[in-house]
């Protein structure tokens, strides 16, 4: 009895460790399009200080590529690789990635999330990856059609449970 008990407080003192040192590393959120080479077309980082938005063509590694192209350069390992880039460009290192599908954004925000993203981007003024003068970021066009769209969040565990948003520990 004695030795379940041990076994117990450490497994608890494990899990706590584990929340407690993801609570102040941000939780990376990644975009996934099926329909573009199964790459990664917008991430986010959400942590206690808020959402910020990140264009994967931006994030590299040490090697040079890409947060957009992770699953074409490690097919095997590509949320290892995504939290390696977001060390090497962010200098932080993700315990969590989650991931979002077409399917998933499409039940959560509605048919045309991923047409009215590409209008907002492409069409209306923002531009893809010019963060750094200032000018409207993918971000922006993204977070404008998910205002334009609202949100189900009824989806939300539905897409959870159906596979279509995961959850990785990296």
């Amino acid at each position: 009895m004695r030795k379940l008990n041990v076994a117990l407080i450490a497994l608890v003192l494990i899990v706590v460790i584990f929340l407690a040192s993801t609570i102040v590393s941000p939780v990376l959120i990644v975009a996934e399009d099926a329909s573009e080479d199964n790459g990664i077309d917008m991430a986010a980082t959400f942590s206690l200080s808020g959402f910020e938005w990140i264009y994967p063509g931006n994030s590299v590694n040490a090697q040079g590529q890409t947060l957009h192209n992770v699953y074409a350069d490690y097919p095997n390992d590509p949320y290892g690789a995504a939290r390696d880039i977001m060390s090497y460009t962010y200098h932080f290192t993700p315990h969590i990635i989650v991931s979002i599908n077409n399917d998933a954004a499409t039940a959560i925000f509605g048919e045309d999330i991923i047409d009215n993203i590409r209008v907002n981007d492409g069409y209306n003024g923002y531009a893809s990856n010019d963060q750094v003068s200032g000018s409207m970021s993918r971000g922006n066009a993204v977070g404008t059609a998910m205002a334009q769209n609202g949100m189900n969040i009824f989806e939300i565990p539905i897409q959870f449970l159906s596979g279509n948003i995961g959850v990785h520990f990296v």
